[in-house]
């Protein structure tokens, strides 16, 4: 996915103690907790924090499980650790994003790119536009991080400000974003899934054309039609838009070179945490040269200095006299991803805790003898991809678990191995922003702040996506050979 460069060379930990129904006693208490929070509790079954917490339960009563099937604490702990210690470049990046978005808000970067962007974009051609233009993005910079992070914030800004709703853009970015992010040679995971099967990286992206390209397809269509179905603000509406844009601030097509040079500098793959510093530094110094007065206005002390440090760490909220940009105005700075990065700490808690004790490496052995069919071999690829995202919470152990434990039985098979590099993806890389607790779930919601619960039908490439790979399956469509014969 290629949001933070993460390649992990991971071992899997197996425990002949445990039984399958031990392993899956910390995630059937997970899920019954998560969704008693979600549909019972509206989410606040331990306040603002329940997700955390319930991930932090659900470690705590799999260190038990371990503990009585001789694994150690240490040994927990240090499983723990070394999952905390991956997550130091994306909690890195998660506070940039956090300051990006306050420096292009405050710099007039955004409101700048909704201002050109509700002239260009009619509500008949938003959404799909959204998908085109993200899957571009994407496809260049290898990242649907880095993808949402620029363009997908201004997308949804420009979707709000002319009625769509918000769950339906972000759906329709994230959807073309990961369609780039899957067949950019760039990206780490599509470079991971090939690795980790045992094929190259070029015959895997063509490979997957067989159920990527289909799969965008029916998301276009279906967000075309949605083009014609919402209904949204009228011509005068987005008139008075501009023209209380032009009033909020200092509209020039001269801050559209910040998001150009960060662009620039990801093509040229520079590290993302280089590509977005830069692009808070230039958001700052043009902050300073076109928007002094707001960056005196949002400062207590009335210094611009000040407002802009307020910009990179602190919420920002810029007054306006129009209620819907009242609300786009609106941006939480490094400390608005505090939540966000507690979520991505006490899930790699859980799931390292789960790694420790043996419970991935049997759930998979479990999947893996459900069936001894092509199909059946194809289905417990999937099923264990998406238990990987839900309980290990993290894709690239979705990725790289199942495509060590499945390596053989692709082999024994006759199958050649893009056939397991391509599943790896269909159901690893995409379906992880699903899952809200999941770290790519936790920064798509954060960045664009749409809930995963929101966006979760709209994300429509995300989730037809493994339900592809099984169609062609099923129907043995040009299902590769180790030979070579299809």
């Amino acid at each position: 996915m290629a949001g933070h460069k993460h390649v992990p060379d991971e071992k899997i930990i197996e425990n002949k103690e445990l039984n399958i129904w031990e392993a899956l006693i910390p995630i059937l208490i997970l899920i019954a907790m998560l969704s008693f929070n979600i549909f019972y509790a509206d989410g606040a079954f331990f306040g603002d924090y329940s997700n955390q917490i319930i991930l932090l339960i659900g470690a705590a009563i799999a260190l038990v499980v371990g503990l009585f099937n001789k694994v150690s604490i240490q040994q927990m702990i240090l499983e723990i650790w070394d999952n905390l210690k991956k997550t130091t470049v994306p909690i890195i990046i998660l506070l940039l994003v956090g300051a990006l978005a306050g420096t292009w808000l405050v710099s007039g970067i955004i409101p700048t790119m909704i201002y050109y962007g509700l002239q260009i974009l009619s509500p008949s051609i938003f959404l799909p536009a959204c998908i085109i233009i993200s899957s571009v993005i994407s496809l260049a910079t290898g990242s649907s991080w880095t993808t949402s992070a620029t363009v997908g914030i201004a997308l949804i800004g420009i979707g709000q400000a002319i009625g769509m709703p918000a769950g339906m853009v972000a759906g329709a970015v994230i959807s073309g974003a990961y369609f780039g992010d899957k067949m950019s040679p760039l990206s780490d995971t599509t470079n991971l899934a090939p690795a980790m099967a045992g094929t190259d990286l070029f015959t895997h992206i063509r490979y997957m054309t067989i159920t990527t390209v289909p799969s965008i397809i029916i998301a276009l269509i279906v967000f075309i039609v949605f083009s014609f179905t919402v209904e949204t603000k009228g011509a005068t509406d987005i008139s008075q838009l501009l023209t209380a844009l032009e009033k909020d601030f200092n509209i020039t097509p001269f801050l559209f070179v910040v998001p150009l040079v960060v662009i620039l500098l990801i093509l040229r793959k520079t590290k993302p945490v280089y590509a977005l510093s830069m692009g808070i530094l230039l958001a700052l110094v043009a902050a300073f040269i076109y928007q002094g007065d707001i960056l005196t206005a949002i400062s207590e002390t009335g210094s611009q200095f000040m407002g802009a440090i307020n910009s990179i760490f602190f919420e920002t909220q810029i007054e306006s006299n129009n209620e819907t940009l009242k609300e786009l105005f609106n941006s939480g700075g490094m400390v608005g991803m505090l939540w966000t990065i507690i979520l991505v700490v006490c899930a790699m808690a859980f799931g390292g805790v789960m790694e420790a004790i043996g419970a991935l490496s049997r759930i998979s052995s479990a999947l893996l003898s459900l069936s001894d069919s092509i199909f059946g071999l194809f289905a417990s690829t999937v099923a264990s991809c998406l238990a990987l995202n839900v309980t290990a919470s993290d894709q690239y152990l979705a990725i790289v678990v199942p495509g060590k434990m499945f390596t053989k039985a692709y082999e024994d098979k006759g199958l050649a191995p893009e056939n397991l590099s391509r599943t790896l993806e269909d159901s690893g890389t995409v379906t992880s922003v699903l899952v809200p607790w999941n770290s790519c779930g936790a920064y798509q919601s954060s960045v664009l702040g749409v809930s995963v619960f929101d966006y979760f039908l709209y994300a429509i490439f995300n989730w037809i996506s493994p339900f592809m790979t099984l169609l062609v399956a099923g129907l043995g469509i040009k299902i590769r050979q180790m030979n070579g014969k299809v």
